[in-house]
C-alpha cells in the first residue's frame, strides 16, 4: 500500500510539547553514557508499574516501544522490520516488537550499533523487563525472543490486571487480594534487580521518588483538566509527545518540572482564548486507538478542515489516587497507584453500558463538548485495536455521535494508504456537518 512520501510528524501547537523531541535525544544519550561507563540498563515496557523502583536504584532505561515509535516518525523502522521478517518473525505481529527485534538482531549481526540509527540506537541492555499484564503477549514474549539477541536476563513481573472489564464482580471485595499480589511481584523485581545489577533499593529514596511521581500525576492530571476549555489549547498531536515525560521518565524532577512549565502555558491559552486552529468547528475525540507514529501529520490534516482533537484516551494521565493515610510502605502506594488507575470507571460501567472505556468516551464527549469519534485500527497490534468494533458497537447505543474508524498500523507504513485516509476524513466532515446542522 502507498505510505506517505512527505512529512510525518505533526506540527505542534504549544511550545513546551516542541521540547520532547530534545528530551528524547538526551534519554537516548545517557543510555549511551551509561553503557560506557558500565552501569546498568534496563530494557521496559510503558505503563508497567515498576518506574519508581528504577529511577530510585538508578538504572537506565530503555523504553523498547518508544524506540520503535521513533523509528517510525524518522522512516527508518522498514529496514527493521524486514530484517525481523528475515529472523523467522511475521509481517502480522506486533510491529513495536518486531521493529525492536529487528534492530536487535541487526545490531547483534554487525557488532556493533546500526548505522544511522536514530539517537544513536537502542544501547544493549543490562536485563529486560517484562510485564505479565494482560494487555498484549508481547510484554512477556517480546524480550524472551531477544534473548536470541543478547545475553541479557529476562524478569517477567506477574502483573494482573484487575478484573476491571467482567462489571459482574465487585471491584472492593478484590482490591485487597490485588494489592497484596502486586506488592509481592515488586518484591520479587527488586530481589531480581539486585541479584543483577549489583544495586541495592533504598526505601527511603524509593519514597522520595513515589512523592514525586504522585506530585508529577496531580500536575498532569489537571493540565488534562484544562483542556475541556474551549477553543482546545492543546490538542492530540501536542499531547503524544507530552506523554514521553510522563511514560519515560516519572519519578524525575525533570518530569515534574516539564509539566508544571506545560500547565502555566495550557493555562495562559485557556484564559486567553488562544485555540490550537484559528475556526474551530469541530472538536473530536482520538478513541482508544494507538496512533499511526510515521503520519501524525493526519492530525494536522483534520485542523485544515476545521476539526481539532481536544483529548484522546491513548496515553491518558493515570488519574491522582486517594491513598489511604496508614498505607506508607512507598512499594504499597505503587500498588495502590497500579490498582486504582486500571479500575477507575469500573462502577459507572457496572451501572450501564457494562464497558469501561465507552463510559470513558461518553463521559469525554460530555466533558470536552465533542463533536465525533475517531478510531485507528492499527493491523498488527490485536490487544487495543481487535475490540475496536464491539467497542463501536457498544458506544452506539448511548450515543449518536458520528463515528470514523481509519485503518493503518503503528510502526508498518506499508499498511497505510494516505490517500485513501484523506478521502475517509473528508467524507466524515461531511457527516459532522450533516450532524451538527440537524442538531443546531
Amino acid at each position: 500500500m502507498e505510505g506517505p512520501r512527505e512529512k510525518t510528524t505533526a506540527e505542534k501547537s504549544t511550545e513546551t510539547s516542541k521540547r520532547v523531541r530534545m528530551m528524547i535525544k538526551d534519554l537516548a544519550q545517557r543510555a549511551h553514557e551509561a553503557r560506557a561507563a558500565g552501569d546498568p540498563i534496563a530494557y521496559l515496557f510503558i505503563s508497567s508499574c515498576y518506574d519508581d523502583i528504577l529511577r530510585a536504584m538508578d538504572i537506565t532505561t530503555v523504553g523498547t516501544e518508544n524506540y520503535a515509535g521513533l523509528c517510525a516518525a524518522k522512516m527508518s523502522a522498514e529496514q527493521y522490520l524486514a530484517k525481523a521478517e528475515s529472523e523467522g518473525y511475521q509481517r502480522h505481529l506486533c510491529t513495536y516488537a518486531t521493529c525492536g527485534l529487528g534492530f536487535d538482531a541487526t545490531r547483534r549481526e554487525l557488532g556493533g550499533m546500526p548505522p544511522n540509527a536514530p539517537d544513536g540506537g537502542m544501547e544493549q541492555p543490562t536485563v529486560m523487563l517484562g510485564t505479565g499484564m494482560m494487555i498484549c503477549d508481547p510484554r512477556y514474549k517480546w524480550y524472551q525472543a531477544t534473548r536470541r539477541y543478547t545475553d541479557a536476563p529476562v524478569h517477567v513481573l506477574g502483573l494482573l490486571n484487575p478484573p476491571a472489564y467482567y462489571t459482574h464482580v465487585d471491584i472492593k471485595d478484590v482490591r485487597n487480594y490485588y494489592i497484596r499480589y502486586i506488592v509481592q511481584e515488586l518484591y520479587e523485581l527488586v530481589d531480581f534487580l539486585e541479584r543483577h545489577t549489583g544495586r541495592r533499593l533504598n526505601m527511603d529514596r524509593l519514597a522520595e521518588v513515589v512523592d514525586l511521581s504522585e506530585k508529577t500525576i496531580k500536575v498532569w492530571h489537571d493540565i488534562y483538566e484544562l483542556r475541556k476549555a474551549v477553543p482546545a489549547p492543546m490538542p492530540t498531536e501536542d499531547a503524544l509527545n507530552a506523554m514521553v515525560p510522563g511514560y519515560f521518565m516519572m519519578g524525575t524532577q525533570l518530569a515534574y518540572d516539564f509539566y508544571r512549565e506545560l500547565y502555566d502555558e495550557i493555562k495562559h491559552r485557556v484564559d486567553n482564548k488562544i485555540g490550537t486552529i484559528p475556526d474551530e468547528k469541530y472538536r473530536l475525540l482520538w478513541a482508544l486507538s494507538l496512533p499511526p507514529w510515521y503520519a501524525l501529520v493526519i492530525f494536522n490534516y483534520f485542523e485544515s478542515q476545521g476539526a481539532v482533537f481536544p483529548i484522546e484516551v491513548v496515553y491518558h494521565p493515570p488519574p491522582p489516587v486517594d491513598i489511604p493515610a496508614n498505607v506508607t510502605n512507598p512499594i504499597e502506594r505503587m500498588a495502590w497507584r497500579f490498582y486504582d488507575s486500571m479500575t477507575r470507571g469500573h462502577e459507572k460501567a457496572r451501572k450501564r453500558s457494562g464497558d469501561t472505556n465507552v463510559e470513558w468516551f461518553l463521559d469525554m464527549i460530555d466533558e470536552y463538548k465533542l463533536d465525533g469519534v475517531v478510531f485507528h485500527q492499527a493491523m498488527t497490534c490485536r490487544t487495543i485495536h481487535t475490540g475496536q468494533l464491539h467497542q463501536i458497537n457498544i458506544f452506539k447505543k448511548y450515543s449518536d455521535k458520528p463515528v470514523l474508524l481509519l485503518e493503518g498500523d503503528i510502526i508498518d507504513v506499508r499498511n497505510y494508504n494516505q490517500a485513501a485516509t484523506h478521502d475517509k476524513v473528508d467524507a466524515f466532515i461531511e457527516t459532522l456537518e450533516a450532524y451538527k446542522a440537524k442538531n443546531s
